[in-house]
């Protein structure tokens, strides 16, 4: 009989409790997912109760009160905290989004941050994105031409052909999409996941770019591409309102197209 079990240091324990002050006037719980992996010790959740009446409305907020004036040791990613860079993207609720567009009032109950699902974590809420990148660095990501620029000018487009690439151009990278992708977590090594493949099809639909026949063979692969069954975690997580799973069966659709 098969037997199924977790790898003993997955299991994630009850970690400290930090209170809040006893002149708290708002005070919400906060449920963090805390790694260490130089520890040697399991995962834990430690919970921060935080006066949200002395805090801005955004889960990201948060975390930044928590780490200036509780727990210095907890470690995130963020920068822009206006939802352009992708940073802080993290589990939060059972959703992946971006801590720096999560309104705390949205959540109900206590607020449970994870970092992004199934990726291998650095410490806390901080993935490792190597495998991720190198997969968007794959599908080669700039313009590639034959025949020279124009040396008056720059390349033009028309304005219908900027704006098919206008809303794939808006992905920020920040792997909410491909974490929340069953197809991805079982074949991240060899599918290249919801994010590379848009970046692709951004690429694909540019007029001024020369490299489609080589681009649509690079893809052409039962893994690369064909892992995707449409199952549209990856449209509903993306925190920009993009749909890469549009992109994916249009790829698709161009590479029927042309063995017709």
């Amino acid at each position: 009989m098969a037997e199924f079990s977790l790898p003993a240091n997955s299991r994630v324990s009850e970690g400290k409790v930090f209170k809040a002050a006893a002149d708290a006037a708002q005070v919400r719980s906060f449920r963090v997912y805390r790694y260490d992996p130089d520890s040697g010790e399991n995962p834990r959740l430690d919970t921060y109760e935080v006066d949200i009446s002395r805090c801005g409305p955004m889960v990201l907020d948060a975390l930044i009160k928590i780490k200036n004036e509780v727990d210095s040791t907890l470690t995130f990613r963020r920068s822009c905290r206006e939802g352009i860079c992708g940073s802080c993207a993290m589990n939060i609720d059972g959703v992946n989004t971006l801590a720096c567009t999560q309104a705390i009032e949205d959540i109900k109950g206590d607020v449970r941050i994870y970092p992004l699902p199934h990726m291998p974590v650095i410490k806390d809420l901080v993935p490792d994105l190597t495998n991720f990148y190198a997969q968007y660095a794959s599908i080669k990501p700039w313009l590639q031409t034959r025949t020279p620029a124009p040396p008056d000018r720059e390349r033009l487009q028309s304005r219908a052909d900027q704006e098919l690439i206008n809303s794939p151009s808006a992905c920020i990278l920040c792997a909410c999409c491909s974490t929340s992708c069953p197809s991805y977590w079982w074949n991240s090594d060899r599918y290249l996941g919801p994010a590379a493949l848009l970046a692709a099809y951004r690429w694909l639909v540019d007029t001024r770019d020369e490299a489609t026949g080589e681009r649509l063979d690079d893809l052409e692969d039962p893994f690369r591409l064909y892992r995707c069954h449409t199952i549209m975690n990856c449209t509903n997580a993306c925190p920009k309102d993009l749909n890469p799973a549009r992109a994916i069966a249009a790829t698709k659709r161009m590479i029927a197209e042309r063995h017709l």
